[in-house]
């Protein structure tokens, strides 16, 4: 029996928490949709604690996350305003994915090459964003493409919701 999470988001215009399901074997991890395709979203957490009971879903509730989309967002789209935590980046990176593997239509995210597997590799060791990282550091070409995808998957979001 698969294992569900609650996964909350933070945006400009509030909370929402997910449900979201790692994947089995070679599946993908995956936010849960609806019938119709919507991605299920919950205002608070007894709603969503009752939407699983109904649907016979065992919510886990180790370690619920928290992603911040607004600040993923200030970095996207104001990247003079001062730094972003890396970790943040990576967790809006992998949330993405894991978006567009669970909705069936929607904007798409870029296809992904060496540059991005590259920025992914530098940002998952930590100092992908700091100064006094060296070879470390995104090169000005991995940081583009990471805003790229990072936009992409603001707007995916955006259309989700």
């Amino acid at each position: 029996m698969a294992d569900y999470y609650p996964y909350r988001i933070a945006t400009r215009r509030g909370d929402l928490t997910l449900i979201w399901s790692p994947g089995e074997g070679d599946a993908p991890d995956e936010l849960l949709i609806d019938d119709r395709g919507a991605l299920l979203a919950f205002r608070d957490l007894e709603t969503l604690r009752e939407h699983c009971d109904r649907h016979g879903r065992e919510l886990v509730q180790e370690g619920e996350g928290t992603l911040d989309l607004a600040a993923v967002r200030r970095w996207v789209e104001h990247p003079g305003l001062g730094p972003v935590p890396a970790g943040l980046l990576l967790d809006a990176w992998n949330f993405f994915e894991d978006l567009a593997h669970s909705l069936k239509s929607g904007p798409r995210l870029p296809s992904q090459g060496p540059v991005h597997d590259s920025a992914y590799e530098k940002v998952f060791g930590g100092d992908a964003l700091e100064p006094t990282a060296g070879e470390g550091a995104w090169t000005e070409e991995e940081t583009a493409a990471v805003r790229e995808l990072l936009r992409a998957g603001l707007d995916l979001w955006e259309h989700a919701v």
